[in-house]
């Protein structure tokens, strides 16, 4: 269906991307996310393509139009299978496919995918080709620098250009090795050392080839420093979850030069408003939404009492909008000192 080589306009601006977080970046925190920003890219929570092809659940690919920009992240190892569920992302809409080559946790290694594929290149490079053949959309692929005893300055150039010349259009480099024996998910997120400066040199060795940095970064700040370094994107995950409108609110203005679509954290509240009782009308439970908005107002006065009320209450049943009106309220009385 697709010429391979033919890079997509789609990566000519910079991007700065929210990273795909399992059980966070749900479709009701990727529609939380786009009332701060508008231009940030969003990525769905990995979804596996045996899920979606042989298990029929496609309902893991429903989202709101209003999340666009936003790409589908599938996790597996067969190249067959893994075209078929990108056929059915691009079906039902997605800007982008991303195949997961960086995740270590101990079940995704068991299903053959995630971070123990730094260790088959081909058989990436066999995946990223079977999905440029049946989508037109971009096909991009999420890895680390390298796993277990690998040499990073070795594995990660030859891991490159294995799927660069398969078609890759894109790649986002985590700048840390994944331990897959011996250290949990949550500790491969934060002991293995950043390598910053070996990205770098991957995007001087790959002009032709845009790619993105992810690992450690947490502030707006720190993404244009990057930028400025020579990067096509930057990718943020656990600070844009756990404090959005301090690393989002910005994005729109310094980053693609619009407004933002609020300039205030209650003016988001106020767009969720909608977004939140439809959710509640067909049956859904407001906390599915709600634990999504407890960052809202990190380091602000008061932000406990925000982050207290929603915790406490919006579980219970018949809770609805008005929850977020107490909150603010709460939040605005709180004692200054012990919030």
């Amino acid at each position: 269906m697709t010429d391979k080589n033919k890079k997509s306009t789609y990566f000519e601006m910079p991007q700065l991307a929210v990273a795909p977080m399992m059980d966070w970046t749900d479709r009701h925190c990727r529609f939380f996310h786009r009332q701060i920003s508008r231009h940030a890219l969003l990525y769905t929570e990995m979804v596996t393509a045996p899920a979606l092809v042989r298990g029929g659940a496609v309902h893991l690919l429903e989202y709101s139009p209003e999340e666009h920009p936003v790409a589908l992240q599938l996790g597996g190892s067969d190249p067959v299978e893994l075209a078929k569920a990108a056929r059915l992302g691009a079906q039902a809409g997605y800007d982008e496919i991303n195949l997961n080559v960086g995740c270590p946790s101990d079940r995704v290694q068991s299903g053959t995918f995630g971070a123990v594929l730094m260790r088959s290149p081909d058989l990436v490079a066999e995946c990223v080709s079977a999905m440029k053949a049946v989508v037109d959309v971009p096909v991009t692929v999420k890895c680390r620098i390298g796993v277990d005893e690998q040499d990073p300055e070795t594995v990660l150039p030859d891991f490159i250009a294995r799927v660069v010349s398969a078609g890759c259009d894109y790649l986002i480099v985590h700048a840390r090795k994944a331990w897959l024996q011996g250290l949990s998910p949550k500790e491969n997120r934060d002991i293995p050392p950043l390598d910053y400066d070996l990205v770098l040199r991957m995007v001087e060795a790959f002009p032709d080839t845009p790619m993105s940095i992810n690992g450690g970064i947490e502030t707006l700040d720190a993404a244009q420093a990057l930028f400025g370094r020579g990067v096509n994107g930057v990718m943020i995950g656990r600070a844009a979850y756990h404090r959005p409108w301090d690393v989002l609110s910005e994005v729109d203005a310094r980053i693609f030069g619009v407004e933002p679509p609020s300039s205030t954290r209650e003016g988001v509240i106020d767009a969720m408003r909608p977004y939140i009782e439809a959710h509640l009308a067909t049956g859904g439970k407001l906390h599915q939404i709600t634990r999504h908005m407890l960052g809202l107002f990190a380091g602000q006065p008061g932000a406990r009492q925000w982050r207290r009320v929603l915790s406490e209450k919006a579980n219970r049943p018949g809770m609805g909008v008005a929850l977020l009106d107490e909150a603010l309220d709460r939040m605005h009385h709180a004692d200054p000192v012990t919030g």
